[in-house]
């Protein structure tokens, strides 16, 4: 259900400790490239221990994606600047880890004030609470 009033948006943070991260990140934009993004997401996060080059390509090859365009995108690296700036804007956030959720009010073009992050994967009820929170009107 669409009302309006929710705006999610995801941004890349890999993180540098993990070596198949920043990769992996690129992977998903190659996907999304030909339009399965998320399904290319979901694979990874279903195991996160298989992101090495070979384990990308073969999860790209399951999603019926066209193998010479993604390999070509994956070693191109033609997402980088862009998972770059995302992670950039983390931190100037305050994000030091993943998950992280930053809740606020919409400002002028795309740009959000954040009034609240959620740290780790946290349970329904504390996005709920946080967005509640700033759905409602203050009582003065």
């Amino acid at each position: 259900m669409e009302t309006g009033k929710i705006k999610l948006v995801f941004m890349d943070f890999p993180l540098p400790m993990h070596s198949h991260a920043m990769m992996a990140a690129e992977a998903a934009h190659c996907a999304g490239d030909q339009g399965k993004y998320w399904e290319m997401h979901d694979k990874i996060f279903e195991n996160q221990r298989a992101i090495s080059q070979e384990d990308l390509v073969k999860d790209a090859a399951s999603l019926g994606l066209d193998q010479a365009k993604f390999k070509e995108c994956l070693d191109s690296g033609k997402h980088q600047d862009q998972i770059k700036k995302d992670m950039a804007e983390g931190r100037k956030a305050g994000i030091t880890g993943t998950p992280s959720f930053l809740v606020g009010y919409p400002e002028s073009g795309d740009k959000v004030k954040a009034v609240k992050k959620i740290v780790g994967a946290q349970p329904y009820s504390a996005f709920k609470s946080a967005i509640d929170e700033l759905l409602t009107p203050s009582k003065k």
